[in-house]
């Protein structure tokens, strides 16, 4: 048990110190030479825990969205909170741009330019793991009659297709009057392809930084 702790643990200090180095270098920037150095290991100990560099970057990755999808999956899971303050939970919980689940190393830095490469597998894997937490939470609403809709993990893969995308800065350019436009567009519209009641999810603001409901007489009806 030992031997396995301490292998472990000296994964876990690679992927520490690779992330660290591709948050300053980026990831073309470094090189396994530079990991190296910043562990104090001989080449042939990064070798029997990682196969190259890229290796290195999808287990940062992995450990990073497993740590974020975990947090949210606690949340998902705890039925005593109300159906529409459970996805204002989780969603929170997975506000990647946050850095919430322990994922600093990376997401302080991916969005530089260098990084690009690691802001589209963290995406990838978001879109991937994101909808089967949150579809039950919208299958228990629908049973409660709160939603009404056919289609609850299709409806949870559209959503988070559209914010990962629209809501992120490198893909698109808005001011912050554009962004609050989208804001309460992209609720509205979330209420209907729900089928919940108008403004019942207003409260999925707060994901945004609490824009303000102040704002909500603005939205299209």
């Amino acid at each position: 048990m030992r031997v396995v702790k301490e292998a472990e643990a000296r994964r876990n200090e690679i992927l520490d110190a690779a992330g660290e180095l591709f948050g300053q270098k980026g990831f073309d920037g470094t090189s396994t030479g530079d990991i190296l150095s910043k562990v104090g290991i001989a080449r042939g100990t990064l070798y029997y825990h990682f196969k190259s560099k890229e290796d290195i970057m999808d287990a940062l990755i992995e450990r990073t969205n497993a740590n974020i999808l975990h947090a949210a999956q606690q949340v998902a899971e705890d039925k005593s909170i109300p159906v529409i303050e459970r996805i204002l939970r989780a969603g929170m919980a997975l506000n990647i741009s946050s850095g919430n689940g322990g994922g600093t190393e990376i997401m302080e830095h991916i969005h530089k330019p260098q990084n690009a490469l690691m802001h589209q597998k963290i995406q990838k894997a978001v879109i991937r793991g994101v909808p089967p937490i949150l579809a039950p939470i919208i299958s228990e609403g629908i049973e409660q009659g709160i939603f009404h809709t056919p289609y609850p993990y299709e409806c949870m893969e559209m959503v988070v297709v559209y914010a990962t995308t629209i809501f992120d800065n490198d893909m698109v350019e808005m001011t912050e009057e554009e962004r609050m436009s989208r804001i309460l567009a992209f609720i509205a519209n979330v209420e209907r392809l729900l089928g919940a009641g108008s403004g019942s999810l207003m409260s999925v603001m707060q994901m945004f930084g609490g824009a303000g409901e102040a704002n909500v007489e603005h939205r299209d009806e």
